[in-house]
């Protein structure tokens, strides 16, 4: 996040209409909603996990058992199952 004053990024007539709320204080203005990134698509955390369960469900397909992937995954029997039996 980075600070800019306000000063020189607000026009005077919205300046003064700010000055009736607030005064000498730090305010964050949040971006629209349309700005923001999805989840892990800077960091690559969403193609991660795309990878990862495509690769639970060859594992699956290929026969392997729910446990045994769980082990190898580190997650539980339950993720496992939300991956393999949810929506492909």
């Amino acid at each position: 996040m980075t600070r800019v004053k306000a000063v020189k990024q607000i026009p005077d007539s919205l300046m003064r209409e700010l000055q009736n709320y607030v005064q000498g204080q730090s305010i964050y203005i949040p971006k629209r909603k349309e700005e923001y990134d999805a989840w892990g698509s800077k960091s690559g955390g969403r193609e991660a996990l795309k990878r990862r369960n495509k690769s639970i469900l060859e594992a699956f397909s290929g026969g392997e058992s729910i446990a045994s992937i769980s082990e190898r995954y580190y997650l539980s029997m339950e993720t496992i199952k939300k991956i393999v039996y949810g929506k492909r």
